[in-house]
């Protein structure tokens, strides 16, 4: 039994643990959305509305990771049926015939693609090293968590994390000083590029929305007040919530690299 062959069984068992972890807090979303429409089912008819898309995209999200645990469970149990003796105790384990050297070689092309394809989200924010995106923090002795904008200083494939940097903390840290955090996927939002529009979300009229105040680092919901721009490069004019000037909420311009999809809240 060669140490490889140990090495991939045990790798595989990561794989799938993660999987299921990942699997769980999918579910968890999706047990949210139902809720959520079952309690205020004429939402999906509001403009602007992203309820049933979103559904949708976790419905999918987990069917793939449903059928990426099916077949990790397959090469599994292959590599160990390649280990474990063919004939009763004693006996020497027969040679691998030509149709086994086919499964083999099979399971072993299974193992790059699907690794190829989960690399892929892994690889995207690995790419985001340097860059800014918005995050997700509960603040020290905070009952609730804030949305600010952070620097990926680092992403780690195995625990899936972002370490990333506060380059301005708010005037009430008591630090005063940077501040590092460790976030998981789930807690990060990319911005979009200002020179690769293909990506680029557009938000109607109505549509609520993450955006960065102007003039700060911190994120709000908001909702779009022009959503029939021209390009795709114009900026919004946004209402931002419990931003009430002389008893009206105020329109204020933000840029479209600055706007993000409003996030689902997370159960307390």
């Amino acid at each position: 039994m060669s140490s490889p062959e140990i090495s991939g069984i045990l790798e595989n068992s990561k794989e799938l643990d993660r999987l299921r972890k990942e699997q769980e807090e999918v579910l968890v979303e999706i047990n949210k959305m139902h809720k959520k429409l079952q309690g205020t089912p004429e939402m999906v008819e509001k403009p602007g509305d992203n309820s049933l898309s979103r559904l949708k995209s976790l419905y999918t999200h987990a069917k793939e990771l449903s059928e990426t645990e099916v077949s990790i469970s397959t090469i599994l149990l292959n590599q160990l049926d390649a280990l474990l003796p063919s004939g009763p105790p004693g006996q020497p384990r027969r040679r691998i015939g030509n149709d086994q050297k086919r499964k083999r070689m099979k399971n072993d092309s299974d193992i790059s693609r699907i690794s190829t394809s989960m690399r892929s989200q892994l690889e995207a924010c690995s790419n985001l090293k340097g860059e800014q995106v918005a995050a997700r923090v509960r603040l020290d002795e905070a009952d609730k968590d804030e949305w600010f904008v952070v620097k990926v200083l680092h992403f780690d494939k195995e625990t899936r994390e972002f370490e990333v940097l506060d380059e301005e903390p708010g005037d009430d840290d008591e630090g005063g000083g940077q501040r590092k955090y460790k976030l998981p996927m789930s807690r990060i939002i990319p911005f979009p590029k200002k020179n690769d529009l293909s990506n680029v979300q557009d938000f109607p009229t109505g549509s609520q929305v993450l955006a960065v105040y102007p003039g700060t680092t911190a994120l709000y919901k908001a909702t779009v007040v022009n959503g029939h721009r021209k390009r795709k490069t114009d900026e919004y004019l946004l209402e931002f919530d419990d931003d009430e000037e002389n008893g009206a909420l105020p329109q204020r311009t933000v840029p479209f690299q600055k706007v993000v999809a409003l996030p689902e809240e997370p159960r307390q």
